[in-house]
């Protein structure tokens, strides 16, 4: 049993080194080109579509399935509406499927689970797509995907009230999630898993809170807010540690401090569309103003979730107790229409649930449970025989660690002789004294030489002043500050300064900021995104790959390079 754990461990290194070496030699393609353009762009934006669009009609003409599915996957985070996002999974289901690529399978599945959960909170048709996603994920050596089905299996369990054996699949989602967020791996990786270290920490919240736990539930709570942090990226999920610490204070009849609280989560909450979350933090104002004695602003909340109720047909469990509050307060005020009426709604929610636990709680045993116990079961008696094999494996991927070492050293030289070539580029462009030229070189006859020489004039201040650093600069803007139109702007760069305009700002930008990390060591401490905005670009990746375009070598190595430089002349 020693041995298949030594082996377990270094198998989950291979892998590890493996994955983020061939993502660090990923190419860029037309593909990557036009999702640059609505990358950055918020959540359910269809501007995107704009673009969306040709990536898959161009996925569809070349048969590239792997695209098809990424381009139906970035039309369900656009759409603007619930029934455009479901129609969207339909179709990565349908383009994972002709690609037979089982990992592009458990994508679809999960996201149509996703969405069945999220924008729907219909559990039996989201527990079906996350079942259909596990038979698919018991191959697959991608782990995130294999957590990121275990977190929302989780999610089941922990609505059925499953809360220790939920808490039990999130402390696993936790481990993992915060490893992966923490490593020397791709930007973006690191923010995907962090989201999911978040989102797990906030379930086992939740499940701490149902069983009692207290003590362990507000010390995530506050580890939660600490790692959320103030970035937009995990907005709503600070929104969801706020809320979490408002239900907390409730607990702790601290009323003023649980209403200030929930009232600084709701908009973050709001603004996610997570309505079911939302019933809950209007369910605990109105709890708060009622242990206040304010019947009159807690009842106004209370009615809220009901209008949620009505127009979801979906209420968690734990929210029961608000139709026998209105129940009771109608009663109180003797007004028997109204008593009638939640009495009836009272009847329609058990009734949902009722069908929801009658489904889900046997479905989630046979289909989950009892087989991944059987898995185990059939991997303890299999485990013997397959270590010889790999052992033999190990072998042959210990040469294959030896040819990756050796290929990872020729790039590490690689990279020192370009940051050379680069340092030595800076040192000539410092020792050469700019030299207004004053004439200008006819290159086409339809550009008119006065105006000519005034725009450019206008450019070189408009570079002396670092006006490229403007963050969400286009031609079109330029040419207004610039006092002329966008076509007679764009036919002077391309002539005169030796490309189109975003080759020309990209080209300022990054010489800017390659200039400020040679000649201010503070700049190096700084973080890509800092840097990124420094020099105007919005994100962090696009100013990488410029950097490299412009320079021929990645910021993170050049900062390294350059750090090991003064360290040693120290």
């Amino acid at each position: 049993m020693n041995n298949t754990k030594v082996i377990k461990k270094l198998l989950l290194i291979f892998c590890t080194i493996s994955l983020q070496y061939f993502f660090s030699q990923e190419i860029y393609s037309d593909y990557y080109e036009l999702r640059k353009k609505y990358e950055d762009l918020e959540e359910n934006d269809i501007i995107a579509f704009t673009y969306i669009r040709p990536y898959i009609s161009k996925a569809k003409k070349e048969k590239n399935y792997e695209k098809l599915v990424q381009g139906y996957k970035d039309a369900v985070f656009y759409a603007l509406l619930d029934e455009e996002k479901l129609k969207y999974t339909d179709s990565m289901v349908w383009a994972a499927n002709l690609s037979r690529d089982k990992d592009l399978m458990i994508v679809a599945h999960i996201d149509k689970g996703v969405i069945y959960y999220y924008n729907y909170k219909k559990f039996q048709l989201a527990l079906n797509e996350y079942l259909e996603a596990y038979e698919y994920s018991k191959n697959t050596r991608n782990e995130y995907l294999k957590y990121q089905n275990l977190y929302h299996i989780g999610v089941v369990k922990s609505y059925l009230g499953y809360y220790d054996e939920a808490a039990d699949l999130f402390g696993k989602c936790l481990l993992y999630y915060r490893e992966k967020s923490t490593s020397d791996i791709h930007p973006n990786l690191i923010y995907n898993n962090k989201k999911g270290y978040l989102n797990s920490l906030h379930q086992l919240i939740i499940c701490y809170r149902h069983l009692g736990k207290y003590k362990e539930m507000d010390a995530a709570i506050k580890k939660g807010l600490t790692e959320a942090g103030s970035s937009k990226d995990y907005a709503q999920e600070k929104g969801y540690f706020l809320l979490s610490k408002g239900i907390s204070e409730y607990r702790e009849k601290q009323y003023e401090k649980a209403l200030s609280d929930l009232n600084s989560s709701l908009l973050s909450i709001r603004n996610s569309r997570d309505f079911a979350r939302l019933s809950v933090n209007y369910f605990f104002i109105g709890k708060s103003y009622l242990g206040m004695n304010d019947d009159q602003k807690s009842v106004v909340y209370f009615r809220k979730i009901d209008s949620i109720f009505n127009k979801h047909q979906f209420i968690l469990p734990e929210l029961r107790e608000n139709y026998e509050i209105l129940i009771n307060y109608s009663k109180k005020n003797k007004d028997q229409d109204k008593q009638l009426y939640y009495t009836g709604q009272l009847l329609k929610a058990d009734s949902i649930m009722s069908k929801d636990f009658s489904y889900l709680s046997p479905k989630i045993h046979k289909d989950y449970d009892t087989k991944t116990l059987l898995e185990e079961k059939n991997k303890l008696q299999k485990i013997n025989y397959l270590v010889t094999v790999i052992i033999i494996l190990l072998v042959i991927w210990a040469i294959g660690l030896i040819m990756l070492f050796t290929k990872k050293q020729k790039k590490a030289k690689e990279i020192k002789q370009k940051y050379i070539l680069l340092e030595e580029k800076f040192v000539k462009d410092q020792n050469i004294s700019e030299v207004p030229n004053n004439t200008i070189e006819e290159k086409r006859v339809n550009l008119h030489e006065g105006k000519v020489e005034e725009l450019l004039r206008k450019l070189q201040t408009f570079e002396n002043k670092k006006g490229f650093t403007q963050k969400g600069l286009t031609i079109s803007k330029l040419a207004a500050q610039l006092g002329t139109n966008s076509s007679y702007l764009s036919q002077v760069i391309n002539e005169y300064k030796g490309g189109n305009f975003n080759k020309y700002l990209s080209q300022l930008r990054i010489n800017y900021i390659t200039n400020l990390l040679f000649e201010d060591r503070k700049y190096l401490k700084y973080n890509i995104e800092t840097l990124a905005k420094e020099c105007g670009i919005a994100s962090r990746q696009n100013f990488s790959d410029l950097f490299y375009e412009i320079n021929g070598i990645r910021p993170t190595d050049f900062i390294k390079k350059r750090i090991q430089e003064i360290e040693n002349n120290n």
